[in-house]
C-alpha cells in the first residue's frame, strides 16, 4: 500500500496542474474586488453590501477625516494609509465601504475597491505588484487587522506600506480596521517588553507597525443619544411606520439586553424592528 502513495501523489499533482486556472476578473469593469491570496485572483463583487453615507450617525469627524483622505487619493493627489481602530460595532467597515460607494455615486470619481483578508496579508505585496500595472487607483482594504504573538505577517506589511524598495505603488491605497490602536494586544508588548534586554527597542518595533498608516482615526463607545439617532435616522431612511416616541423604550431596552450601544447593536434593532412591523429593507 505505501508503494502506491507516490504513484497517487504524482498522479493528483498532475491533474492539478492540466486543471484550467480560476477566472480572473477585468480590473477595468467593477466597482470592487475581493483577493484570493491562494490563488492569487481577483474576485468580482457584484453587488456591494454596504448603507448610504448620511445613514451613519455618531462618528461625523472619523466620517469628515476619511471622506477628504479619500477624495484626495480619487483625485490623483497625494494621501495616507488609514488605519481605523477602536469600539468594536461602531461602523469602522462600514464607513469605509459607504465612503467609496459616496464617492463614486455622487461625485463621478472611479475608484476600486479591494478587499483583502487577514489571512491572506503575507500575499500584498503581490497583490500590490499586480495592481501597480493597471492605470485605474484601488483602494485596498482589511478588516478587523490585527496580529498575534509570533506572527511575522506583519513584515510584509511594514515593507509594502513604507520601507521596502518598492513600496507602495502610485494607484494603490491601504486601509485597515482593528480593534487595537498598534494591531497587537497589549499584553503581548508588556510581556516582550518585560523579557527583553532593551525594553524600548521592543516598543519601537511594535508601534513601528501602526505608524505606517498616516491618518489614524479613533472610534469610541457612544451614549445613548448618538444610539438613539442611529435608530431614528434608520426609521426615518426605510421609512418604518412607527414613530420615534415608541419606538425609543424599545431601543433602549434591546440595548440595555445586548449590554451595548452602537452602529452594529441599532442595525440588529432595526432588523428586529422592521421584520416585526412586517417591512422588508430593500
Amino acid at each position: 500500500m505505501t508503494d502506491i502513495l507516490p504513484l497517487l501523489a504524482r498522479i493528483a499533482n498532475a491533474l492539478d496542474r492540466l486543471a484550467p486556472p480560476p477566472p480572473e476578473a477585468d480590473l477595468a469593469a467593477h466597482p470592487a474586488y475581493v483577493w484570493d491570496g491562494t490563488t492569487s485572483t481577483f474576485q468580482a463583487v457584484a453587488r456591494i453590501s454596504r448603507v448610504p453615507l448620511d445613514l451613519l450617525k455618531g462618528v461625523d469627524s472619523q466620517k469628515q477625516m476619511l471622506l477628504e483622505n479619500t477624495r484626495r487619493f480619487a483625485r490623483g493627489l497625494p494621501a495616507n494609509n488609514a488605519l481605523l481602530w477602536g469600539a468594536r460595532g461602531m461602523g469602522k467597515s462600514s464607513l469605509v465601504k459607504a465612503v467609496h460607494g459616496h464617492l463614486l455615486a455622487n461625485e463621478g470619481l472611479d475608484f476600486a475597491l479591494v478587499e483583502i483578508h487577514r489571512d491572506d496579508i503575507e500575499t500584498l505585496p503581490e497583490l500590490m505588484r499586480r495592481l501597480a500595472t493597471s492605470q485605474r487607483l484601488f483602494l485596498l482594504y482589511c478588516d478587523d487587522l490585527s496580529f498575534d504573538a509570533g506572527d511575522s505577517s506583519y513584515k510584509a506589511l511594514k515593507a509594502v506600506l513604507e520601507g521596502g524598495l518598492e513600496g507602495r505603488p502610485a494607484n494603490c491605497l491601504f486601509y485597515a480596521t482593528s480593534n487595537r490602536r498598534h494591531l497587537l494586544p497589549r499584553d503581548i508588548m508588556e510581556n516582550e517588553k518585560r523579557d527583553a534586554i532593551n525594553p524600548r527597542d521592543v516598543v519601537d518595533e511594535k508601534v513601528s507597525l501602526s505608524d505606517r498608516f498616516g491618518l489614524w482615526i479613533g472610534f469610541h463607545s457612544c451614549d445613548q443619544d448618538n444610539f438613539l439617532a442611529m435608530i431614528e435616522s434608520y426609521i426615518a431612511y426605510y421609512q418604518l411606520p412607527i414613530t420615534m416616541d415608541e419606538a425609543r423604550p424599545r431601543a433602549i431596552e434591546w440595548s440595555a439586553g445586548r449590554g451595548a450601544r452602537n452602529g452594529r447593536v441599532a442595525w440588529q434593532f432595526i432588523q428586529d424592528l422592521a421584520g416585526s412591523l412586517g417591512v422588508r429593507l430593500g
